[in-house]
């Protein structure tokens, strides 16, 4: 559930330097993040846009639904009272994947809205299909990079919960810049949480989940709701992502994190 970050890991090739201990210079710093920007340096994204094959239906549910279910990129805040028509609980999910798991969740609780980013194709057309069978009216999509969505489109303490599922784990540590929960991009998670918020994460790669455990302990105005690791959430269904995890033997670690 690509981060945005690439929910499809098509980085499960991974390098043999994934389990080192991670140095404080791989972690991603608002101070890099400022100098890159004054030298004007493209931003680190926390997602690539691979080629991917759409189905005829994924496409077709792309091209006559986006314009339905899709809200455009602006750099304006939304009102989410003008567009679910109501003020219920807002959830934000980051890379829905194929988005199985996303219309599940929103079609069992109709009094939650969410808000899923993605920027995979494939993916969008498919959620926007089961939008479309299961008749939901509390799920909207949005097609652009999931921080500058946060950073431009969202108020600030406005959002009940991120979910993160089966984000991409970038293995490579040349690469650990662009995992999504570091600072200081959890430190924005915390900003547009509203105060009893939550931050939930899952991941299949036990070295991300460690990265992850630490980088959220570290965030201010974040707090683990559990010691260490959370239970399995019993409302979370699985995503095909988590199966082919399971399939290959590998750990499913979910960590929840609640704004103090």
């Amino acid at each position: 559930m690509t981060e945005m970050p690439v929910s499809d890991k098509e980085n499960e090739k991974e390098s043999s330097d994934s389990d080192v201990p991670i140095p404080s210079s791989e972690v991603l710093s608002e101070e890099s993040k400022e100098s890159a920007e004054e030298k004007n340096y493209p931003p680190v994204r926390t997602f690539v846009i691979r080629a991917g094959h759409m189905t005829e239906g994924e496409k077709r549910a792309y091209d006559d639904l986006s314009n339905v279910w899709c809200l455009p990129y602006e750099r304006k805040h939304l009102n989410y009272a003008e567009i679910f028509g109501n003020t219920n609980p807002v959830v934000i999910e980051i890379g829905f994947g194929m988005g199985k798991a996303t219309a599940i969740i929103a079609e069992n609780n109709p009094d939650i809205n969410y808000i899923g980013l993605e920027v995979h194709k494939p993916g969008i057309g498919r959620l926007l299909s089961e939008i479309n069978r299961r008749g939901l009216k509390n799920l909207r999509i949005i097609e652009h990079d999931a921080m500058e969505v946060l950073e431009n489109m969202i108020i600030d303490g406005s959002v009940s919960a991120f979910h993160v599922f089966f984000a991409d784990p970038w293995p490579k540590r040349k690469h650990w810049k662009r995992r999504l929960m570091q600072r200081p991009r959890t430190n924005l998670l915390e900003k547009k949480l509203e105060d009893g918020g939550y931050v939930y994460f899952v991941t299949d790669w036990l070295p991300y989940a460690e990265f992850a455990l630490s980088e959220l302990n570290q965030t201010e105005g974040l707090k683990n709701k559990f010691d260490g690791y959370a239970p399995h959430q019993e409302w979370r269904p699985e995503t095909r992502f988590e199966e082919k995890g399971l399939d290959a033997n590998r750990v499913i670690s979910e960590l929840f994190f609640e704004k103090k």
